[in-house]
């Protein structure tokens, strides 16, 4: 990649790192992009191990652990369930959860996808909205479990596709959609608002070494706010 690394560090101490990860750039190393996290991480610091995992086109804060120790302290308290993460997410339609509770059991499906199954693991996501626009919303998810695509295949569930998550449900986001007398350019193609699905991690809560407790935020990257500016405006626009 060619931003430094440094640029995303969120947080810092002798023990742990917080980015805030971009998306695109997938935690672990695959045969389909060998550059990763871990890869990029370890030319900052060379003996660094992921905690947990974002999908690939999932942004935000990501903990990364400089030595073993941090590592397994890390592990245990995802082991209890005493780490609080909260993801936010563009979904489809005009929905009003208020301490949604979703419990389902899931299991890996064909390519990659997974899908709800008995007998499968169990689940367990909560979830909020943050506001309501025109024809989206803004929902808080905060997951007491961590399977994969867990908070994708809840949203899809509860018939709230994440924006642009084709595999769950969603569709891309076309400006075309909510603006008002949309003109297109003579022999362009419209392109979607967001390239990926609108999944950001904004905040993750954990115990350090030293019994403290951190708490970080990371901001929503540009994809991101333009997504939630253009729907804002939109629903202001349509109430003159």
């Amino acid at each position: 990649m060619k931003a430094r690394f440094k640029d995303y560090i969120l947080f810092e101490d002798e023990h742990f790192l917080v980015i805030n990860k971009p998306s695109g750039l997938s935690t672990l190393s695959d045969r389909k992009q060998p550059d990763s996290v871990l890869d990029w991480s370890r030319h900052y610091w060379p003996h660094c191990q992921v905690c947990h995992r974002l999908d690939k086109e999932t942004s935000g804060a990501l903990v990364l652990a400089k030595d073993p120790s941090a590592y397994r302290h890390l592990s245990l308290q995802f082991q209890n369930r005493t780490v609080h993460k909260e993801y936010h997410a563009v979904v489809e339609g005009r929905h009003n959860f208020q301490d949604r509770k979703v419990e389902l059991d899931l299991a890996m499906g064909r390519r990659g996808m997974v899908r709800v199954a008995s007998p499968g693991k169990p689940s367990q996501t909560v979830f909020n909205t943050l506001d309501i626009y025109k024809a989206h919303s803004l929902i808080s998810c905060t997951p007491i479990t961590g399977r994969t695509h867990q908070i994708r295949v809840h949203l899809s569930h509860l018939g709230a596709p994440i924006v642009g998550d084709e595999n769950y449900g969603g569709r891309p986001f076309y400006l075309s959609q909510i603006k008002h007398r949309y003109n297109l350019k003579k022999y362009t193609e419209e392109r979607p608002l967001m390239s990926r699905l609108a999944l950001h991690a904004i905040n993750f809560r954990f115990q350090l070494l030293n019994g403290d407790y951190q708490q970080i935020e990371a901001a929503y990257p540009k994809d991101f706010r333009v997504l939630i500016l253009q729907l804002d405006k939109n629903r202001l626009a349509a109430s003159i």
